[in-house]
């Protein structure tokens, strides 16, 4: 194995000491142009690069930043949006010479175990949090290492210390919050949302995460009232309530946040079905312990009030994401007496999977069922019927968090973004129901 290029080995061939070596490489005074000049040519000509190990124990960056993906390894092989999330974080990061390392773990505790590794080791300069939780211990832990981050998809209020986002457990969950079904003394108060209660209601941190059901998909009901417009829309709390970022030395966390408007995206999907006429509405929704999961679930709940839905006509079931749950889940959805009219389903695979299922229980879609994916891609464009979709530059959304994490390196105020707002995308998959049902 050919062995790595030392700066001795550049003094040598250059005819320098070392520590005009070192001098000119880190841009220091003590050397001529000259001298700078032949040096760095000939460490160019041996493929000598810095040691980030050696640069981050002189404090120097170690000119890398971290992701840690805490998602179920079964379920990331079929999903595109990660996929492309990465390809955008990494064109940013390529230009700016900025490594990024990955890694993918089990559940959250690993994850902060990673965090406080890398930084103890300099391994890097900062992260990028993704899949925000209903109950996150990570800002917390940024914020005692003084790492800085960019939250992905956070609004800010999970991070708030006091307001989080109403989500939903195991079980089912009536209006009263009185669980069944397997719900636990952890369950949550999904309570009455109406024109003063809505806000509250999707801002509360009461509800903790919890494991991914298997064959038991869990569903919360939705009660029937007037809500307003501007509350179903909300991305959760406004900017004056998302917390205020730190900056290294401050004492708070460093965090940045690139938000996604679930809220309001859902809020279109319904809109869009409502008007087909469709009354009868499920929502096979991702991971229960997710923020923006909880979002959308409490989206979907006074968006059907405002419409005036009926509370046992329209709910969420939580999934893994995969198809495998994602079928599951709609075969039980349409095995019932009076079965939902539309399905929207929170990723493409899932969205296809449902599809599958309706085609082998011989419902056609659109005629006796529509669907919708929540994120478009090939998958959801190639299937037949073309699957109504909210379409969004998801790469997009990795270069704004790349870019700003660099920005925040770079020594700019820790602040609070908002990437693009999805766009619904009618397709043959949505059409008015049957009369007949």
């Amino acid at each position: 194995m050919a062995r790595r290029p030392t700066i001795k080995d550049i003094a040598r061939r250059a005819g320098v000491s070392e520590s005009a070596v070192s001098f000119a490489l880190n841009d220091r005074p003590g050397v001529s142009d000259h001298t700078r000049a032949r040096v760095r040519q000939v460490a160019e000509e041996l493929g000598w690069q810095p040691n980030s190990a050696a640069r981050a124990l002189s404090g120097e960056r170690s000119g890398a930043v971290g992701l840690v993906l805490a998602r179920p390894a079964h379920t990331l092989g079929v999903e595109s949006f990660f996929l492309q999330l990465v390809s955008g974080i990494q064109e940013v990061l390529a230009a700016s010479r900025t490594a990024l390392l990955f890694q993918v773990v089990e559940d959250i505790e690993a994850e902060c175990a990673v965090h406080r590794r890398w930084w103890a080791e300099r391994r890097v300069d900062g992260v990028l949090v993704v899949d925000p939780r209903t109950r996150d211990p990570r800002p917390e832990l940024l914020a005692a290492l003084g790492l800085p981050a960019v939250v992905i998809g956070g609004s800010g209020e999970a991070y708030a210390g006091e307001a989080g986002v109403a989500g939903v457990t195991s079980g089912t969950v009536d209006a009263e919050g009185l669980g069944s079904g397997g719900i636990g003394p952890g369950g949550i108060d999904l309570g009455e949302v109406g024109p003063e209660a809505s806000h509250s209601a999707a801002s509360r941190s009461d509800v903790p995460g919890s494991d991914v059901p298997g064959s038991d998909a869990s569903r919360s009901d939705v009660p029937g009232s007037d809500v307003p417009r501007s509350d179903a829309s909300r991305s959760g709390v406004p900017h004056s309530d998302v917390p205020r970022p730190g900056r290294p030395g401050t004492g708070g966390p460093v965090l940045s946040f690139v938000r996604a408007d679930d809220a309001r995206a859902m809020a279109d999907v319904m809109g869009h079905l409502h008007a087909l006429g469709h009354r009868r509405i499920a929502h096979v929704a991702g991971l229960p312990g997710l923020a923006h999961t909880a979002r959308r679930i409490s989206s979907l709940r006074a968006e059907a009030l405002r419409l005036g839905l009926a509370r046992d006509q329209v709910e969420s079931v939580t999934t893994d994401y995969s198809d495998t749950e994602g079928a599951a889940a709609t075969r039980r959805l349409l095995a019932r007496p009076r079965p939902p009219t539309a399905l929207v389903y929170d990723n493409d695979v899932m969205a296809v999977a449902g599809s599958a299922v309706a085609a082998e229980l011989g419902i056609a879609v659109p005629g006796r069922l529509s669907i919708v994916a929540w994120d478009d891609s090939a998958l959801c464009r190639v299937t037949h019927p073309r699957l109504t979709a909210l379409v969004r530059d998801t790469a997009g959304f990795g270069r704004l968090a790349a870019e700003e994490l660099l920005a925040v390196l770079a020594g700019s105020a820790p602040r609070v973004r908002d990437s693009e707002l999805p766009r619904l995308e009618p397709r043959e998959s949505t059409a008015p129901p049957a009369a007949a049902y």
